[in-house]
């Protein structure tokens, strides 16, 4: 891998004897900064302003240690496969986290915790994989969601449980969204509920955008930075230790044995587990370059609304909400009675300040929300959304010659299934992972013939899928 300095250099963007910029950098783009950086401060989300005092972790590396398993990212999958290692193998594993507890995707999403994981819908998994394959899919995406739900009972993150609303945008998506429930109730023996617009914007949310609505029953609401905070504390409370301001700056692999070199000192592990999602760099390991899409959303936070304002939207559901878009918006009303919002936002991360992105989610919470227009924003931030580019995530690994895994490539359903992900890379890791024999644990992630132009084919993706989804 070269000298010292170059791998220092190439894989995590720090210059030894330097000292860290700690300051949040709204541009970071991983497709071209060369690492997530070091010990930088968060992007301003409401999470992070309602959190409170981070609990303590482990501090940077400061010395050269030798472990058994190290984990690469300290956000929801990092912090759960340590957790799962701990308590379920008796695996006390090192989490190496390049800036601070859940920097990455796990301060910065929704909150939106679905019973789904990756882009593709249920229907797809039968076009894909076969029905037999994707009554396997739904148990195990259905178990995780369970996991998932008993970890929420247990830490304090303001939960909003109660299902989650699929909205039609348009009345033509109505057609689709009963033949999915069809295909649920039929195939998967999973309940749900079509609802007419004026039904859902009678009982629920009066989203004038709304051609109508489709429920499930499993969904919950979280604070995304009190949900990452407690899989910390419990995960170090199981033995498991977390070392913040701790990238990764080079790799080597001698004798089996993986080096892991930080700023502070080289971390010798036995195996490695990488859960880093859309903050990967490119250069982390040559089984991950190019094999993810990052995909920026942003995100925003309105100051508390008026009873007046609250009776006008006829908020009357705290359940998480999703339109039917490709593009789509997310949503829902806050324990504090705030509205957070969020849908697409940059190409790239050096655009992604400019303030056109959040003039449209404004404009589009507008469209939902008449007497909500013009009111003020507390809170606006944007991040990085790990897409595969076959649109389903991956547990796996990819070289059984090297104790090497990842969980990443959630599309944006991460917030529940990380931690079942997590539990899954926790067993390969430990040696049982044997029964794991869906495509997303057996096959890794697939690189695309065109990844190095995928920034101009996004381009281009978007102005069709604006017009295909605003077309009446």
């Amino acid at each position: 891998m070269g000298s010292t300095s170059s791998m220092e250099r190439v894989a995590g963007g720090f210059i030894s004897g330097a000292p860290a910029d700690t300051r949040y950098d709204p541009t970071y783009d991983p497709l071209v900064s060369p690492g997530p950086g070091h010990g930088k401060d968060y992007a301003p989300t409401y999470w992070v302003a309602t959190a409170g005092s981070p609990p303590p972790d482990d501090g940077p590396i400061t010395k050269d240690i030798d472990v058994d398993v190290a984990i690469i990212g300290g956000g929801y999958t990092g912090l759960a496969t340590a957790l799962c290692l701990a308590r379920e193998h008796g695996i006390k594993a090192v989490v190496l986290e390049a800036n601070r507890t859940s920097w990455g995707c796990s301060s910065r999403n929704g909150g939106q915790g679905q019973n789904a994981s990756g882009r593709l819908s249920r229907s797809q998994w039968i076009e894909r994989w076969g029905k037999d394959v994707a009554l396997k899919m739904h148990e195990e995406i259905l178990e995780g969601f369970q996991h998932f739900k008993a970890f929420v009972s247990e830490i304090d993150c303001d939960p909003q449980p109660g299902g989650h609303f699929l909205i039609a945008h348009r009345p033509r998506i109505m057609e689709k969204l009963a033949a999915e429930a069809k295909v649920w109730r039929d195939v998967f023996g999973y309940p749900s509920e079509l609802l007419s617009a004026e039904t859902f914007r009678r009982e629920f949310v009066n989203d004038h955008e709304s051609a109508g609505a489709l429920h499930e029953p499993e969904g919950i609401g979280i604070h995304a930075l009190k949900l990452a905070f407690g899989y910390l504390r419990l995960a170090r409370e199981a033995g498991a230790r977390v070392h913040t301001s701790s990238p990764v700056i080079g790799w080597e692999t001698v004798n089996g044995v993986h080096h892991l070199r930080t700023p502070g000192g080289i971390v010798r592990a036995r195996a490695v587990g990488i859960a880093t999602g859309a903050y990967t760099a490119q250069r982390l390991h040559p089984s991950l370059r190019s094999k993810v899409m990052p995909i920026l959303s942003n995100s925003m936070v309105t100051r508390p609304l008026t009873d007046q304002e609250i009776e006008a939207c006829n908020f009357r559901t705290t359940q998480v909400l999703t339109d039917t878009r490709t593009l789509r918006f997310y949503y829902r009303f806050l324990p504090d009675k705030r509205l957070q919002i969020g849908s697409r936002s940059a190409i790239t991360g050096a655009d992604a300040p400019n303030p056109r992105h959040l003039d449209l989610l404004k404009e589009g919470m507008a469209r939902k929300f008449p007497a909500l227009a013009g009111i003020q924003i507390d809170f606006s931030w944007w991040g990085w959304v790990d897409v595969s580019h076959d649109m389903m995530p991956r547990v796996c690994q990819p070289d059984p010659k090297q104790a090497v895994f990842y969980a990443l490539g959630y599309g944006g359903n991460g917030v529940s299934y990380s931690q079942q992900a997590g539990r899954r890379m926790a067993e390969r890791i430990a040696g049982k992972g044997a029964q794991q024999t869906l495509p997303i644990f057996t096959s890794p992630l697939p690189g695309h013939l065109f990844a190095p132009f995928r920034r101009l084919g996004q381009r281009m993706l978007y102005v069709g899928y604006f017009r295909r989804d605003e077309k009446p």
